[in-house]
């Protein structure tokens, strides 16, 4: 098993910062995929940031330049790290994570955050 908790989140003010932390534990072997998503109630999960395991970054355009998403050196931990926040960023934030785990051969099973709600003041 696989457990991913995000910490991070919280209440901030229009054009402030927060930065997002997953930690992955468990049966790891190795960390491929990573990404956040994000959901308002009402609305689909929407990715946010991915990052692969050679580092390669991808984000959904209403947050470039804006947001960075970065591994740590453990590989098993994700951060998100979002500058000049605005309203429209409300949202829960989760991270997700493919993963090959130990005993799951070359399986790449897919694993979800419990999220952290950020909440942007106007």
């Amino acid at each position: 098993q696989v457990q991913l908790v995000e910490s991070g989140g919280g209440l901030v003010q229009y054009g402030g910062s927060l930065r997002l932390s997953c930690a992955a534990s468990g049966l790891i072997f190795k960390s491929n995929f990573m990404a956040w998503y994000r959901q308002t109630p009402g609305n689909q999960r929407e990715l946010v940031a991915s990052i692969t395991s050679d580092g390669s970054t991808e984000y959904a355009d209403s947050v470039k330049g804006r947001f960075t998403i970065s591994r740590g050196n453990a590989k098993n931990t994700l951060y998100l790290q979002m500058n000049n926040l605005k309203a429209e960023d409300t949202a829960v934030y989760y991270c997700n994570a493919h993963m090959l785990v130990i005993g799951g051969g070359r399986n790449e099973y897919a694993y979800w955050g419990q999220g952290t709600q950020v909440t942007v003041s106007s």
